[in-house]
This record gives C-alpha cells, sequence and structure tokens, in this order.
C-alpha cells in the first residue's frame, strides 16, 4: 500500500459507513514492514469509539472490507498461500490437489486472467496467439468517455491489474485497483513492485508452465491495489474523476448497487465505464437482482440491453440511477478468454459510459 495513496483518496472505515452512517478515517496504526513509500505489512485503524476495527495490510495489500474477520475466515487460503516453491513442487502439489481443489480453481483463474492480461509481453508468444481482449475493451470504452481525463481513476473488479496500469496513461491522477480476489491482486501487487510477471499458465487438465518475464508501464509510480467491496467503497464522495468496471455487473450480488457504488466515489461530471456480458449466475446475483436474462413476459422480452440503458436514463425506469446519465455504448465488443492450450471462451460484452451528474439537475 503506497502511503501516497493512503494519504491523498483517505479511505473510510467500510463497516462504520455500513452500520453506522458514520464517515471515519483510516489512520495507519502499524507499520511491521516498510520499503520506500510501500507498506508492505501493518495495520490500519478506525478511531471510532464504536468500532476500533483492525484491517490488515498484508503482501502490500491493504484489505478494507466491512466484515474483515468473514473476509479473513473465507480467504485463508489464499493469503497464507506461498509462491516461492518450486516449478516441480508446484506441479506435485497440483496433481495431488486435483481438479476442482481451492489450489486447481486459483491456478486456473491466475492462468486466465494473467495470460490475458500480460501475454503480450510475453517473450515466447507465438504471432497467432491472441492476447489482451480486457486491454483493447478497456481502450475503446475509454474512447467512448472522451478525453483525457484529469484526476484520480478506479478500476473496481481490476483482476491482476493491467486495466490499472492502462489507466494510468489515461489520467494524470492516482489509480487504484480493487479485487475481492487477494490471489489476482497479490499478482498485481508483484507486478507493480517488482515489474516481472509470474502466473501458472495451464496446458490441459491441472498441467501448468510457469511464466516468468519483465514488463514496464509507464505511470505505474502513481499505481496501487486493494482488497475492496465493490458494493461497499471505502472512499469519501468525489475522489475520483473516473470508474472503471469491466464485467463485474454480473458478478456482483446487487447489479443495481454497483451504479450507486460508482456514482457515490465520482467527482462532479466525471466519468463511469462499464462493460458486461451478461452472463448470470444465480450462486452470485439473485436472479430477482439480475439485469434482463428473465421475466421474457415483459416488453423487452427478458433483454438485458435496454433494461440497463432505462436503469441510466433517470425517470426511465423506478430503478434508474439518479446520479448517472447514459452518454454512449458499444453494444457488441468481441472478448475472448483463454482456458487452456485447445479451450477459450467467446463473449460479445456491451461496453456501456456513463457521466455523473447532481440529481437536482435532471
Amino acid at each position: 500500500m503506497r502511503r501516497s495513496h493512503l494519504e491523498a483518496l483517505r479511505p473510510l472505515c467500510p463497516r462504520c459507513r455500513l452500520e453506522r452512517q458514520l464517515e471515519v478515517p483510516l489512520v495507519l496504526a502499524t507499520v511491521v514492514e516498510e520499503e520506500r513509500d510501500v507498506i508492505v505489512e501493518g495495520v490500519l485503524h478506525c478511531e471510532a469509539d464504536t468500532c476500533y476495527q483492525e484491517y490488515p495490510v498484508i503482501d502490500a495489500i491493504p484489505i478494507i472490507v466491512p466484515n474483515v474477520r468473514a473476509y479473513v475466515s473465507d480467504n485463508l487460503f489464499h493469503l497464507t498461500l506461498r509462491h516461492d516453491r518450486s516449478e516441480i513442487i508446484e506441479s506435485l502439489l497440483g496433481d495431488v490437489a486435483g481438479p476442482g481443489s481451492q489450489y486447481d480453481v486459483s491456478r486456473q483463474h491466475l492462468s486466465a486472467y494473467g495470460w490475458d492480461h500480460y501475454h503480450e509481453f510475453d517473450p515466447e508468444r507465438k504471432p497467432t496467439d491472441h492476447t489482451g481482449a480486457m486491454s483493447q475493451c478497456l481502450q475503446r470504452s475509454l474512447a467512448l468517455a472522451g478525453d483525457r481525463l484529469s484526476g484520480n481513476a478506479i478500476d473496481i473488479g481490476c483482476s491482476v491489474g493491467r486495466g490499472a496500469f492502462d489507466l494510468a496513461q489515461y489520467t494524470d491522477g492516482l489509480v487504484l485497483g480493487v479485487d475481492m480476489n487477494f490471489s489476482m491482486l497479490q499478482l498485481a501487487q508483484a507486478v507493480l513492485r517488482t515489474g516481472v510477471v509470474r502466473y501458472p499458465r495451464r496446458r490441459v487438465g491441472v498441467v501448468y508452465d510457469r511464466r516468468e518475464f519483465a514488463v514496464q508501464f509507464a505511470g505505474a509510480d502513481r499505481v496501487d491495489f486493494w482488497v475492496c467491496d465493490a458494493l461497499a467503497l471505502p472512499f469519501p464522495a468525489g475522489s475520483f474523476s473516473l470508474a472503471v468496471a469491466l464485467n463485474v455487473l454480473d458478478c456482483v450480488v446487487s447489479p443495481r448497487g454497483l451504479l450507486d457504488s460508482m456514482a457515490d466515489v465520482l467527482t462532479a461530471a466525471g466519468s463511469a465505464v462499464l462493460t458486461t456480458p451478461y452472463d448470470w449466475s444465480g450462486a452470485v446475483t439473485p436472479i430477482e437482482a439480475w439485469v434482463g436474462g428473465h421475466s421474457q413476459r415483459g416488453p423487452d422480452r427478458g433483454a438485458s440491453e435496454p433494461l440497463l440503458r432505462s436503469l441510466l436514463t433517470p425517470g426511465a425506469h423506478p430503478q434508474s440511477s439518479q446520479r448517472l446519465r447514459l452518454a454512449a455504448e458499444i453494444q457488441h465488443m468481441p472478448w475472448r478468454t483463454r482456458v487452456h492450450d485447445r479451450s477459450a471462451v467467446e463473449y460479445a460484452v456491451h461496453v456501456v459510459a456513463a457521466k455523473a451528474f447532481a440529481a437536482e439537475n435532471q
């Protein structure tokens, strides 16, 4: 965690905001390890006498979520997983743990996202390899939002971090990548601190090849990565000029809540960019919260795109956003995700750019 980001963004206690509607800034209470301006290990603390919640900083990643105890309990595997083992031992552990294990699922995620975000820099990349769906989609999305921005930017659901590095070349302010997946943030933070990408690339089954190579990104000194909940962002209003959420809308409990969360942290006239393939899962998002994809007896016959447009058009829907207005869109943007050497998933994502506005100016 960079001191520059902590001091400029002034994170608030998410527990106090959620449970008591209080805005209490967090303070750096303990520093166990620090490298230059980066807190590698330490503790953030809420000083409200009704709270005193502690938020750990682990591997330079602060965990700032409303229920820290539940997060640590649910993610203990990722928080304690070692990354200094040899490729041979990692392979053996994968064989023993087997398919579907936490170890294998984590490596599958790192493989898919590591490839998409960084494979174009791999010296072993073949000319025929597809690369960079996320980065290409982000560039198209930012073009919809308009000119280069001045101010801070947040990449919500940043996974292994490439989008945050790209955003640093689009804005002159600080850039923060947030996600709930600790293992992916570890990869992103390692790239930031060492300039080296290191991830397991899945070949087939539980067979992985370790990939390791150097990268450089302009503006990386303005980037940081934190654990934050997309629906409970711990920042004061107006902290960011740009909020980006690529393929996050269909991965949260409340898609409508995501729109509010993005609007909450934006400056007046700030920009929001989001993409989604509407790939809903009832295990994550209750069906009644889906944006389309059900109730095909309605006027839009279950279509998702018209409903999202109405949610971003004030007065067009009972649940329309009161702080975001649709500015531009791309209905179908290709997004190809690698699974392994012989498998990939093809999406056609809906790209939307919106502008923040004051409710009284409707």
